[in-house]
C-alpha cells in the first residue's frame, strides 16, 4: 500500500540554517578574538623577546681570539712566536650537509682519506655550530686558488688568515718550552667555553702548558650584521681582545747550544742552574724533536716514528728520567753524617776493597777492588770510596738517611714551574713495607749510601742538590721563567733552608768535591787540570743491570744499552758559585771520563770570556779563606 507523501517543513529548515549560521559566526568571532589576542600577545606582550630573536637573525656575536704571548730567552732571543698563516675553516651551520662538503674539499685539494678522517674529527670537536672550525693549516697559494675557483661547491668553507704558533729554534727547546696543539675532547670539558671561544690551540707541555693562563690572554668580541646567507655585511660593535703576557725565560740559547754540542749527539741530559737565583740556564734532553708539526696536527705516521723510536726523543730525561744517582750524592751524605754527629772530618775507615756488616759474610765491594787503605772524609769523596760510605750509611741508619736526603730534594718535586717533573724515590721503611710488604734490611741502607738500590732521581733533582751544596743549604726552587710580563714569578710554597749544627760542615764536604778535580788522587783530576777556575764536583756511575756477587763489570759482555750510566755534578767557581751543573750520559759508563768533560764545556761556555779564555770579570771575586782539613792518611 503506497505511503502518504509528507510535505517538507521549510520553517524548520530555516530555523536550523539560522542556528548554524549563528554558531558558525560565533566560532569565527571567537577564533578572530583568539587570533587578535595571540597577535597582541606576540606583538605587544612578548615584543622584547621576539625583537631580540629577530635581531639575532641579523646580528651575530663573533669571538675574537687573543694573540698568544711570546716567549724569549734571557737575552731577548725569540723561542716561541706567532706566525701569520692561511687556514681552511668550516662552519657547520652554513655548510648544510657538511660531511658532503668535506668530501668535496678532499676532492678539490686532492688530499688523502687520512686527511678526510682528520677533518671530520676536527669539525665534530667544534663547540658551536656557528663558529668556524679550522681543518687545514698553512695553505699554499695553489690550494687557496683551488678553493676560490670551487667556492660555489663549498658552502660554509672559507680561507681565513690567523696567527699560528711557531718555534724558530725547533728542537733546541722542545723539552723546556714545550708546544701547543689543538684542543681535544677531554680539554673541552674542563675549559671555560667563554674564555676559549674562538681559540683552537692550548699549551700541551712545558712552559706552554704551565703558564697557559698567562700566555692565552682574554678573548674579545664583535657584533656583526649578516645577510640571509650569513655573510658579514658590517661590524656594529667591537671589544678588542687582550693579548697574552710575554714570558722571558732564564734559559740562555747560547749555553743551551753549548750543552748540546758537549753531549755530542749521545743520549742524555744536562741541567745548569744559577745558584744564587735558582734560574735554570740550560736544560737539555737528547735526542729531541721539532715541536712545530704538533701545532697544526702531526700525522699518524710521523708521530708513530717519534713514539716508537728506541732513542725516545719525546721523553724528557731532565724531568721524567729516573736514574740511580750513584756516587754523585756522596757529598750530601757526608754533610748529613757530619750534622748527625756519626762522623767527624777526621774519622777514618780502613778499606781492604770491601765492607762487611757485623756477623755477616756478604762483601759489599768498593769500586777499587784492591782497596784504598785508611780513608778519611776528604779522601773518601775525592776517591769516591764506597767502603767509607757503606760504613757511614750503616752508622746513619735508614731513618736519618731518608730524613737528610729528603731535605736535599731527593724523592720529591723540586721545580717551581715544571709540571712534568717526576718526584723520584727516596725509599724508607714505610715505603718498602707498603710496596713489598717486607721489612727494611741493613744491607739496603749500605747501598743507598752510594746512591744505588731503590733510590731514583731525576737530573734536575741532582742539579738542585748540587745547588744546595753551592749555596750552603739555601733553598730556591729552580725555575724557567725569569719574568712574566715584567714581573718575577713567586714561589707559593718555599722550601725551608737546610740548617746544620755547624756551617763548617758544608766546607768540609765541598773541599772533598774540589779534590775530585784538583787533588792528586781525584777521580776527575784530568778535567780539573785544564780548568782556569776551581770546580767542586762529584762523579757517579749508575748501574743499569745488576752484577752478581763477586763478578766484575765487563763492558764487552754487556749490550750497549745495558751499560752503566755516567753522571757528574758540580759547581764553579768554588769561591763564588755562578753555575751548578748536572750531567747524565745514558750508557756512558764513566762519570769522570765521559760526563765530567761535558760539565766542564758547559761551565766554560758560561764562565769564560770567549776572546781571552779567562774568567769573566763579573764572575771574579776575592778568594775566600780555604778550609783547613786534617788529611791524616
Amino acid at each position: 500500500m503506497p505511503q502518504p507523501i509528507r510535505l517538507k517543513d521549510h520553517e524548520k529548515d530555516a530555523r536550523l540554517v539560522k542556528r548554524r549560521v549563528l554558531v558558525g559566526g560565533a566560532v569565527i568571532i571567537l577564533l578572530t578574538c583568539v587570533l587578535v589576542m595571540r597577535m597582541y600577545y606576540l606583538q605587544v606582550v612578548q615584543y622584547e623577546h621576539h625583537s631580540t630573536l629577530a635581531e639575532n637573525n641579523r646580528i651575530h656575536v663573533q669571538p675574537i681570539p687573543p694573540t698568544r704571548g711570546l716567549i724569549y730567552d734571557r737575552n731577548g732571543v725569540i723561542i716561541a712566536d706567532n706566525r701569520p698563516s692561511f687556514s681552511l675553516t668550516v662552519t657547520r651551520e652554513r655548510a648544510g650537509d657538511w660531511l658532503q662538503v668535506l668530501d668535496t674539499v678532499v676532492e678539490v685539494l686532492e688530499l688523502s682519506d687520512e686527511d678526510r678522517a682528520l677533518f671530520e674529527r676536527r669539525v665534530r670537536q667544534g663547540r658551536r655550530p656557528f663558529e668556524p672550525v679550522p681543518i687545514l693549516f698553512e695553505l699554499s697559494e695553489e690550494q687557496i686558488a683551488r678553493v676560490a675557483v670551487n667556492q660555489f661547491r663549498l658552502p660554509g668553507v672559507e680561507v681565513a688568515a690567523q696567527l699560528v704558533r711557531h718555534y724558530p729554534l725547533q728542537e733546541h727547546f722542545a723539552h723546556s718550552v714545550g708546544y701547543v696543539g689543538r684542543i681535544n675532547e677531554q680539554e673541552l670539558k674542563r675549559l671555560d667555553p667563554t674564555e676559549y671561544a674562538g681559540t683552537h690551540h692550548i699549551g700541551k707541555t712545558g712552559i706552554e702548558r704551565f703558564y697557559e693562563e698567562e700566555l692565552h690572554g682574554e678573548v674579545g668580541y664583535e657584533e656583526v650584521e649578516t645577510n640571509a646567507r650569513g655573510r658579514v655585511l658590517r661590524v656594529l660593535n667591537r671589544i678588542d681582545p687582550k693579548p697574552g703576557k710575554d714570558i722571558v725565560l732564564s734559559l740562555d740559547s747560547r749555553l743551551q747550544e753549548a750543552a748540546e754540542n758537549a753531549l755530542g749527539g749521545r743520549r742524555g741530559a744536562v741541567v745548569a742552574i744559577q745558584p744564587k737565583t735558582g734560574e735554570v740556564l740550560a736544560m737539555v734532553s737528547q735526542p729531541s724533536f721539532d715541536p712545530n708539526p704538533f701545532v697544526t696536527g702531526i700525522s699518524f705516521k710521523a708521530y708513530g716514528e717519534l713514539r716508537d723510536s728506541i732513542d725516545q726523543p719525546l721523553y724528557n730525561r731532565v724531568l721524567r728520567g729516573l736514574y740511580p744517582p750513584g756516587s754523585t750524592i756522596k757529598p750530601m751524605v757526608a754533610v748529613s753524617g757530619l750534622d748527625a754527629g756519626v762522623i767527624t772530618p777526621t774519622t777514618r775507615v780502613f778499606d781492604p776493597g770491601f765492607y762487611q756488616l757485623p756477623n755477616n759474610s756478604h762483601k759489599y765491594r768498593n769500586w777499587n777492588r784492591n782497596g784504598d787503605g785508611w780513608i778519611d772524609l776528604n779522601l773518601a769523596i775525592a776517591r769516591s770510596n764506597d767502603t767509607y760510605f757503606y760504613d757511614l750509611a750503616h752508622k746513619m741508619g735508614i731513618d736519618r738517611l731518608h730524613d737528610y736526603m729528603s731535605r736535599f730534594g731527593i724523592g720529591q718535586r723540586v721545580a717551581l714551574d715544571m709540571f712534568e717533573e717526576t718526584a723520584g724515590l727516596m725509599p724508607s721503611r714505610d715505603w718498602k713495607r707498603a710496596r713489598f710488604r717486607q721489612p727494611w734490611y741493613p744491607g739496603e741502607t749500605l747501598i743507598l749510601g752510594i746512591g744505588q738500590g731503590y733510590m731514583q732521581t731525576t737530573p734536575l733533582q741532582l742539579a738542585q742538590a748540587t745547588t744546595l751544596m753551592a749555596t750552603r743549604g739555601k733553598w730556591i726552587r729552580p725555575h724557567l721563567a725569569k719574568s712574566i710580563d715584567g714581573r718575577q714569578p713567586m714561589d707559593p710554597n718555599p722550601m725551608p733552608d737546610i740548617q746544620l749544627r755547624d756551617p763548617k760542615f758544608w766546607d768540609y764536604s765541598i773541599h772533598g768535591m774540589e779534590e775530585v778535580l784538583h787533588g792528586a788522587r781525584g777521580t776527575a783530576r784530568k778535567v780539573g787540570d785544564s780548568a782556569v777556575y776551581r770546580i767542586a764536583g762529584k762523579s757517579g756511575t749508575a748501574q743499569v743491570v745488576a752484577i752478581k756477587q763477586g763478578e766484575r763489570y765487563d763492558r764487552n759482555k754487556i749490550q750497549e744499552r745495558h751499560r752503566d750510566h755516567a753522571l757528574f755534578v758540580g759547581f764553579a767557581p768554588v769561591e763564588n758559585p755562578q753555575i751548578a751543573v748536572a750531567v747524565m750520559v745514558e750508557n756512558g759508563e764513566s762519570g769522570s771520563g765521559v760526563a765530567a768533560p761535558v760539565l766542564k764545556q758547559v761551565m766554560d761556555a758560561w764562565l769564560l770570556d770567549p776572546q781571552t779564555g779567562q774568567l769573566k770579570a763579573e764572575f771574579a771575586s776575592p778568594q775566600s779563606a780555604e778550609v783547613t782539613v786534617n788529611d791524616d792518611r
